[in-house]
């Protein structure tokens, strides 16, 4: 383990970060815009800010005023943390203090794992972020372990192991502190491992409680499952992306990944929890209920994507739902109370179901679901990467409209023979091939979206790659985002249109944010290529995008 730090920048921090965060403090983030506290920006990861000293009509003032290098050519998917005038990064090789204003290092905990540990890791080398909570920060690990930092000095307090890295599992997501105990959710459903989601003591490290997201033989949600054999134990679930957390109903809605094998033949059945989203208590890990969004997912679909939590006017009555903008081509509202569907209309182009069925909740299945489920090669839409991916979506209170960069894309799809499960080597058994693309087709476009009607405002294609970042919305009017090519850019958030762009230099697939300090509004973006779309689109990109981390940081240039 590496650790750097100056004399003088840990008496500075000390003096910065002598007060504690609380659990009031993490309830309230977002309210108090020197800080960013939780992954989301809020509880409710809805990724806005009210902030609106960066408006439509100051962008064009928008400069860099400082970027600090990570010295990390694997990639950079974070989203920052801001506390006391101090911003948290991580990536899968170290955690960064950086001062927010000056861009100055505070200190640097270097993270040694075994060099094979990415052979486990299915789509790129990367970290999501961290948690601040009672002068600690927390982190994941690639080789499944969860660390504890001292915020002032950086010192490690406790590193505990979640799972054993050679037998698929990883861990990239950032944790959540909700109601007192720290939450993680495993990867590794590509390698056949049983997934699960984590209760940690944020004091001592000690695991609380593990709820595993496939039932085991006697548990409630097994019988989905076949009874002649064993596919359970190798039946997948990740929970890799964070959970969002309502406090009043003391609640956290985590969504669960695909079923494993993604050849679905070995496992009829509705497979639960897989493809689901859990509403969980974070004291015990208790299920209070449960939807599953692509029962007995044939197709890669997953459900592990952002749970936005708001309250929406549903026929003329106000609901407290959690949206999301599923992989396989719906947009889900779903009431946060009890799990009942209020909405699930498709967003994207989509032909493996005709609609989804109100009553059950179920989507219909067409003739093209049958066929793939009869091992045939089929072009299926959304592809495997889904309508939309991780890249986080932002919901804008004020609006009432989801901003999404959301993916054009089928593929030739066919379930191949199942072999047997080896521990650790992945268990997938599909083929999946890029079918041709029309001139002028877009991969992919960046949206916005009315929730319950899944109507797009307006909607940009985008010609050449893909965006993986997420979304920022803010009251000033405007949307960041970053692209493949290095641009972070500025949309009026009322049109689509392009208002401001600047070049970091390497890739963007993080997660912007914007904060104050002493009256002064930033935004912050992590470069540095990466993750699924670099390992994709590597060709494309490599004689035009070089790797290389970074942390660039932007304000209003004086008038």
């Amino acid at each position: 383990m590496k650790f750097f730090a100056s004399a003088a920048a840990v008496l500075f921090f000390s003096a910065a970060a002598a007060t504690a965060q609380t659990l009031d403090d993490l309830r309230n983030d977002g309210k108090n815009t020197e800080n960013i506290l939780t992954h989301g920006m809020g509880y409710h990861l809805q990724r806005y800010s009210p902030l609106r000293q960066i408006d439509k009509n100051t962008v064009r003032r928008l400069v860099p005023v400082w970027n600090l290098s990570l010295d990390n050519n694997w990639g950079e998917q974070a989203q920052p943390i801001v506390y006391d005038g101090v911003m948290y990064v991580t990536n899968a090789k170290a955690t960064v203090a950086i001062d927010a204003v000056s861009g100055k290092q505070i200190w640097k905990q270097a993270l040694e794992w075994p060099p094979e540990t990415p052979r486990v890791v299915c789509c790129g080398v990367s970290n999501k972020g961290a948690a601040i909570y009672n002068g600690k920060v927390y982190r994941t690990t690639l080789d499944a372990h969860v660390v504890a930092y001292e915020a002032k000095t950086g010192k490690e307090i406790w590193k505990s192991k979640a799972a054993e890295w050679k037998d698929g599992f990883s861990l990239t997501g950032a944790p959540l502190v909700a109601n007192g105990v720290l939450i993680t959710g495993i990867s590794g459903a590509e390698f056949g491992v049983r997934g699960f989601i984590d209760g940690w003591d944020p004091e001592t490290g000690k695991q609380l409680w593990r709820h595993y997201t496939i039932p085991a033989r006697g548990e409630k949600g097994n019988e989905t499952w076949p009874q002649d054999n064993n596919a359970w134990e190798t039946g997948g679930g990740s929970a890799w992306i964070t959970g969002s957390y309502d406090p009043e109903l003391d609640l956290m809605y985590w969504g669960i990944g695909n079923p494993a094998p993604w050849a679905s033949q070995s496992r009829p059945g509705d497979n639960l929890y897989t493809s689901s989203v859990l509403a969980m208590r974070p004291r015990t890990g208790e299920v209070a209920w449960y939807y599953q969004f692509t029962p007995n997912d044939a197709y890669d679909y997953d459900a592990c994507w952002e749970l936005i939590l708001a309250d929406l006017n549903v026929q003329g009555r106000p609901r407290k739902v959690a949206m999301q903008l599923n992989r396989n081509g719906f947009l889900y509202v779903l009431d946060r109370t009890n799990g009942a569907l209020i909405s699930a209309k498709a967003y994207g182009k989509v032909n493996w179901a005709s609609h989804v069925d109100m009553k059950s909740g179920r989507p219909v299945e067409t003739e093209i679901a049958k066929s793939i489920r009869e091992a045939k090669a089929t072009e299926h839409w959304p592809s495997t990467r889904g309508a939309k991916n991780w890249e986080h979506a932002a919901f804008n209170p004020q609006t009432g409209l989801l901003y999404a960069n959301t993916l054009h894309e089928g593929r030739m799809y066919k379930h191949l023979e199942i072999k047997p499960h080896v521990v650790g080597q992945r268990y997938m058994y599909i083929e999946n091939l890029p079918l041709p693309r029309a001139a002028g087709e877009p991969v992919g476009h960046i949206e916005a979206i009315d929730p319950l009607t899944a109507e797009k405002k307006w909607r940009v294609p985008l010609a050449d790659f893909q965006i993986w970042s997420a979304m920022l919305a803010t009251g000033g009017g405007l949307l960041f985002t970053g692209k493949e090519t290095g641009e972070f850019i500025a949309l009026d958030a009322d049109t689509g249109k392009q208002l401001w762009q600047f070049q970091t230099g390497s890739g963007i697939n993080a997660m912007p944010v914007t904060f104050t300090q002493k009256g002064r509004q930033y935004v912050t973006v992590l470069s540095g290529i990466g993750g699924l779309y670099w390992n994709i689109a590597r060709e494309q990109l490599k004689d035009k995008v070089p790797p290389g981390g970074s942390v660039w940081t932007f304000a209003l240039m004086p008038n």
